[in-house]
């Protein structure tokens, strides 16, 4: 029977979409849930500076008994529609079950939104920003998931593609040993970069975070990297007091490497921290009774021997000087004194062969890839 697809448009009903994908996965062994608080902040229009720029609507497809069987949020970005030059509507937090009526349904949903709203392509899953989850799995269904790229079903897939979505571009993830010391051509390389750039490592605290502003110029710096990869919209003044206050002022600065010119300016960063999947898999997503307890002692205590490679940037007119190099050569150094084995990239656009680039040297394997399906509407 054909589901019934209806807007969210009470707490409870944002309550039963942000569960869902908890219920649909459960027992799957690759799946790490999102934080509920966070969802629930990210959908909250007081508290996500995202919709500043970006409208949203998210719906929910229920069976014949009024059970949740799907549910998908239709967003348009506009200043990302703006940059591009595109009339584009994205579908994200797309999950269902595995009958095509409700996937087709979800997504005729959106694309009909988008309709409505002057929209000439659809393209998914996306989020609001970069920042959040997007790209579907179509490789790796036999690894765990991380807590920035989310896990999906194989059946996804065809799904997708049997209604006449059609890939639009692929992001890789990569999972790098790292070496207990260093190949010693990173180092000479490092230090030669170092010396002939006027270089420097700037020292991390939350005292420089606040006062010197250094979160600000870290987010100024990702929007000046970024800019020019698919479907980027930079990061609003509101966005980075907002990604500065959740982000880099929880992180273990310990596993943070910023790097300065001789003039101070920010050229080069790399944050990272502790895989939070197995204690976001024993939280079930929730920070209470205990979950928080599961989130703290992964973070600092009790750490997985996987680390997280969050954020990496490097200014452009610095990028082909060997200042990866350097960067990694101080992170992997940080991260291997506190017990780290592995490292899991965030997921890289396949054209982005610069950052691809900076795995050379290191032991690694593809592990994964993610897809944005699309098409005309």
């Amino acid at each position: 029977m054909k589901p019934t697809i209806k807007p969210v448009q009470s707490k409870r009903d944002l309550k039963r979409f942000i569960a869902f994908p908890d219920a649909l996965y459960k027992g799957c062994p690759y799946y790490a849930p999102a934080l509920r608080t966070d969802e629930t902040a990210t959908f909250d229009r007081r508290k996500n500076a995202a919709f500043e720029f970006c409208d949203c609507e998210c719906f929910l497809a229920e069976n014949e008994d009024g059970k949740v069987v799907g549910r998908v949020a239709a967003i348009i970005n506009r200043k990302a529609n703006e940059t591009w030059g595109k009339k584009e509507v994205r579908y994200g937090w797309i999950d269902f079950i595995d009958d095509r009526r409700v996937s087709e349904a979800l997504v005729e949903t959106v694309a009909e939104w988008g309709r409505e709203r002057g929209m000439e392509e659809i393209a998914g899953p996306l989020g609001f920003t970069d920042f959040d989850p997007e790209g579907l799995l179509v490789e790796g269904f036999d690894r765990l998931s991380t807590m920035v790229c989310r896990y999906h079903y194989p059946y996804y897939k065809e799904h997708l593609e049997a209604i006449g979505l059609r890939k639009v571009i692929d992001w890789l993830e990569f999972r790098i040993k790292i070496p207990e010391v260093l190949p010693e051509r990173l180092t000479r390389i490092a230090e030669i970069v170092r010396t002939k750039n006027n270089l420097h490592y700037k020292k991390v605290t939350h005292k420089a975070i606040k006062e010197e502003k250094l979160g600000h110029k870290f987010f100024h710096l990702i929007n000046e990297t970024y800019c020019v990869l698919y479907g980027f919209s930079k990061l609003s003044d509101r966005q980075i007091d907002q990604y500065v206050r959740t982000w880099l002022q929880v992180v273990d600065l310990e596993m943070v490497s910023f790097i300065e010119n001789e003039a101070g300016e920010l050229v080069a960063a790399g944050v990272t921290m502790p895989s939070m999947s197995k204690a976001l898999q024993k939280s079930g997503g929730k920070l209470f009774p205990f979950g928080w307890f599961h989130i703290l002692r992964s973070m600092y205590f009790k750490r997985d021997d996987t680390m997280d490679l969050l954020l990496v940037a490097v200014k452009p007119e610095y990028q082909n000087k060997g200042v990866n190099s350097m960067l990694f050569a101080d992170l992997f150094t940080r991260v291997s004194r506190l017990g780290f084995k592995y490292a899991e990239s965030n997921a890289e656009l396949e054209t982005n062969l610069k950052v691809q680039g900076m795995w050379d040297g290191f032991e690694y394997e593809q592990h994964k890839r993610r897809r944005v399906y699309g098409r005309e509407l």
